[in-house]
């Protein structure tokens, strides 16, 4: 059984959250842009799943595409939200559903920061000793 790299999986989890945010904030632009669809990123547990932590060890750091560029996230179509439907300008940008997902990713920031400190000194008192 391989160990769980907390602080690794912090960082992979705070790009993914990067690439989301930028994809949500993406959506709120083009919200009254005609025939725009919204678009959605891959969940984070299917990222984690397309890579075992053992492959996330590398010799070389060329060996694998950092997800910050979008590797082995994929940026799709979003769902057809059924509150709005195709708006009549063919936009399919749900204002509030984006807006409660960046509420969202904030507070999953928040916990990943949280999570990575409390480690963080969990670690500083037991080197203290």
């Amino acid at each position: 059984m391989n160990p769980i790299q907390l602080f690794s999986l912090a960082s992979r989890q705070a790009e993914w959250l990067s690439i989301r945010q930028e994809v949500v904030a993406g959506n709120i632009a083009n919200a009254a842009t005609p025939k725009y669809r919204a678009k959605e990123i891959t969940p984070f547990s299917a990222v984690l799943d397309s890579t075992s932590t053992s492959a996330m060890a590398r010799t070389h750091p060329a060996h694998m595409a950092a997800l910050g560029s979008k590797g082995d996230v994929n940026v799709e179509e979003a769902d057809l939200n059924n509150e709005i439907g195709v708006q009549e300008s063919g936009n399919t940008v749900s204002l509030s559903g984006e807006l409660s997902k960046t509420g969202e990713i904030k507070r999953q920031f928040e916990l990943n920061t949280n999570l990575v400190s409390s480690f963080h000194r969990m670690m500083l008192m037991t080197v203290k000793r």
